[in-house]
């Protein structure tokens, strides 16, 4: 792929490596050894090149031949090739160097001429004046499977296997930033996760792009890779900015990539509200200690300090910060009113606000600081999930909720929530067994045994007489859950640590999520 790295920077990262030599094509067998004649007629400054290029192609060749180390052994990682198990990185360097020499100078061969086109790029690129190089670069008919990583050096069964909830990986991150082409994006995020047989979510805007994806570890690094290469990006993400969880490509059940007006829908134009005025950014630890303090006075209903939660109910009620005020709203696209609702809870406070990975905090934020009533606005850098890597133990108590089908992370062993039926300690959220209905229920093993497995008793009653009618499968998606709770709640006063979540129910009650 086109890049502006120049080789005399030394021996840059594997993974940018990856993408930047992307189009390689291993089995050109017109390219000349460059051992030979090649290397004969090379200047000075070509040799360099050579140099660099046989350095990058002996690495991406090692790189391929990795496996994890046993969890007994205090290394991360060994090699494997040839059917042989190497456990130094000495080892598999002389394999490789006395067993692998002509992969190696074909494939620095191909690193040269990539060079060369590299350079050709570049300063095609320069005289584009303000155009976007991918827009330029699609005017020109190239493909989107240009800007692909090459994965010609990877057995396929790696990319697929190891996907499952054990051995695969989920990745989740956003960047702010402006697009000046999202349908193009699209398209390449729509080929690059195809390539890589990664499954999940994708979503593209002009303000930037939001991704949750899942697959196999090797795919799902591959995409970092990519991500954190790629001119539009590479300036605004880092490696830290992508979240990681065990799961893979079953954690959903289709690729979904899609142009949209927002990159998370809070229902505004960035237009209007955008992502550049967000609230003031915490690191976990600032964070922590400001959650410290707050837990900390006396009294924390007369506090100057508000810890908001700027997710759905159902989200809060399973995992929450210890008090703090979590709206009772269904979608996050209801915050904005809540705010204005409950613009009084606000004035003269210092919020500190968080979110799953801090996505809804930046426009959020950037919406309350707005309306001019809050001390200070501050957000929780990389949200709950950046939150509990470092402080599994910390004041975040319960599961944080996840869009896929795993529903919940677990990073300790609270339980904040409890069975809507009969109250006993739960936080496994299931669909509510009515087809027509989205609501999420909990209910226990021992209440779903005895037939309690919808979330209220209309949406039970729905189910019964779908199963003694199967004609009868046309039901309003909304049920009772939905219809009692209020769009926007207001908050009468600030009565303490306001959380989501409802009293236990007896069976025959409703029980909502």
């Amino acid at each position: 792929m086109p890049s502006s790295t120049s080789p005399d920077q030394g021996d840059d990262d594997l993974e940018a490596c990856v993408l930047r030599f992307s189009d390689l094509d291993l089995k050109d067998t017109s390219l000349m050894n460059p051992s030979s004649s090649l290397k004969a007629e090379l200047d000075v400054s070509a040799k360099k090149k050579y140099s660099f290029a046989k350095k990058k192609a002996f690495s991406l060749f090692v790189k391929t031949k990795e496996v994890p180390a046993p969890p007994c052994e205090c290394k991360e990682k060994w090699w494997k090739c040839c059917q042989q198990l190497f456990t130094d990185p000495t080892s598999i360097h002389r394999h490789v160097a006395t067993q692998h020499a002509n992969e190696i100078c074909h494939e620095t061969a191909s690193v040269l001429k990539q060079l060369a086109v590299t350079s050709s790029t570049s300063k095609s690129l320069e005289s584009t004046d303000k155009r976007n190089p991918f827009k330029e670069d699609l005017t020109r008919n190239q493909e989107v499977s240009t800007w692909l990583p090459d994965i010609s050096c990877f057995n396929p069964d790696e990319l697929i296997s190891g996907q499952g909830n054990n051995e695969g990986e989920v990745l989740l991150y956003y960047c702010y930033c402006d697009l000046k082409d999202p349908d193009w994006v699209c398209a390449w995020q729509t080929a690059l996760c195809q390539h890589l047989h990664l499954t999940g979510k994708v979503r593209i805007a002009t303000e930037g792009i939001n991704g949750t994806v899942g697959g196999s570890r090797l795919a799902t690094r591959l995409y970092v890779s990519v991500m954190l290469s790629c001119p539009l990006f590479k300036d605004y993400l880092c490696k830290d900015d992508f979240k990681t969880s065990k799961g893979g490509a079953c954690c959903f059940p289709e690729l979904r990539v899609g142009v949209f007006e927002e990159i998370v829908p809070m229902g505004i134009s960035p237009n209007k509200i955008s992502y550049k005025k967000p609230g003031i950014h915490l690191s976990p630890g600032e964070f922590h200690k400001e959650v410290e303090k707050f837990l900390s006075q006396a009294n924390q209903e007369e506090s100057d300090t508000i810890l908001l939660d700027c997710r759905n109910f159902y989200e809060s009620k399973i995992g929450r910060f210890q008090g703090c005020l979590a709206p009772d709203i269904r979608k996050f696209s209801y915050f904005p009113s809540y705010v204005d609702e409950n613009l009084e809870l606000f004035k003269e406070k210092r919020v500190l606000m968080y979110c799953t990975g801090g996505i809804r905090c930046e426009r959020g934020s950037a919406y309350l600081k707005t309306k001019g009533v809050c001390k200070e606005v501050f957000q929780l850098k990389g949200g709950i999930h950046k939150y509990l890597e470092e402080f599994p133990d910390g004041f975040y108590k319960g599961k944080l909720f996840v869009f896929d089908e795993r529903y919940a992370l677990s990073f300790n062993n609270d339980i904040v929530s409890e069975c809507s039926y009969c109250g006993v300690p739960w936080d496994h959220y299931n669909l509510c067994s009515t087809p027509q209905c989205r609501q999420l229920v909990l209910t226990c093993p021992a209440c779903q045994e005895r037939g309690f497995t919808a979330c209220c008793v209309t949406c039970q009653d729905k189910g019964n007489r779908q199963a003694a009618s199967p004609a009868q499968s046309s039901f309003k998606e909304e049920c009772e859950c939905t219809a009692r709770r209020p769009r926007v709640p207001r908050e009468l006063s600030r009565r303490g640590p306001l959380t989501a979540g409802a009293s236990p129910l007896k069976p025959g009650a409703q029980a909502g999520c």
